[in-house]
């Protein structure tokens, strides 16, 4: 990209290329290209749905109750739980790469920002892929779901839903569940992968301020309190918070209302306490 190409044409090109490697580089291609201003927003009709985006053929793609158990008692299992975790980062890049495509009357800090994300996505791939690598496992080699970009598809109409759904309700679980991934991968002397998974969740508190402050922001332009809308929405989509284990400093970090995270408190205290 030695000069100014339009912008819209490259990232649907990223998003709709099946090659892994290939679509790794083009995520990161279009945040050099676009932070060294050689990518121009030209005006262009709005994006049309997206049923799928560009994949290989393998993983087999199959409802979430068919993902196989993910046990670290064997090599396979071993194995399994990190292709499942790198199957997300596959499709946060192309979660982030739609969302700087589609919602075209977002401002340039909005691209800036998904641009990132899909790069930084594309970077905690390729961490995984080599600790597949390093057990003799590659991505492909174990089944997978798509409710990730399920929910893409269902946000597809609105910035301020996806912002939502995407980086506040999905992508902030990550935060959640990392830190006893990692006491699992400790315990059974993975510290390799510990390290990887420490680079993600410091990224991914940063992809979730991201929603979080992109939310805030539609909501107010708006005229909507943003909490009020999130329950909202959590309700219209059947989405509900279940008591569990909830990573309250990272989502602090990443910019949850001092309500919100009042309120897992307690879904986290009643999982301690047994009720």
């Amino acid at each position: 990209m030695s000069q100014a190409q339009s912008l819209y044409p490259l990232i649907e090109q990223a998003l709709l290329c099946p090659v892994v490697d290939d679509k790794l580089a083009l995520a990161e291609r279009l945040l050099r290209g676009w932070r060294g201003g050689l990518l121009v927003r030209e005006a262009s009709p709005a994006a049309y749905a997206l049923p799928q985006p560009g994949r290989p053929l393998r993983p087999e793609l199959v409802h979430p109750a068919r993902v196989p158990k993910r046990s670290l008692a064997t090599r396979h299992g071993h194995g399994a739980l990190l292709h499942a975790i790198a199957h997300i980062e596959f499709n946060a890049v192309n979660l982030a790469l739609d969302a700087a495509w589609r919602f075209r009357d977002m401002p340039d800090a909005f691209v800036d920002d998904w641009l990132t994300v899909a790069a930084e996505e594309a970077g905690h791939f390729r961490l995984l892929q080599g600790r597949l690598a390093d057990l003799g496992f590659a991505y492909g080699d174990f089944p997978a779901h798509d409710g990730l970009w399920a929910m893409c598809c269902k946000t597809d109409h609105d910035a301020m839903v996806r912002m939502a759904l995407v980086p506040r309700v999905l992508e902030a679980r990550g935060l959640d569940v990392t830190p006893g991934i990692q006491r699992r991968l400790a315990g059974i002397g993975d510290h390799a992968s510990v390290a990887v998974l420490d680079v993600i969740l410091r990224d991914e508190v940063g992809h979730v301020m991201i929603g979080n402050r992109w939310f805030v922001r539609l909501c107010r332009e708006r005229g909507l309190e943003p909490q009020a809308t999130f329950r909202g929405l959590l309700e219209q989509h059947a989405m509900q918070l279940h008591p569990g284990d909830y990573n309250l400093s990272a989502r602090a970090e990443a910019g949850f209302f001092a309500d919100e995270l009042e309120a897992l408190a307690r879904l986290t205290e009643s999982v301690s306490d047994g009720r």
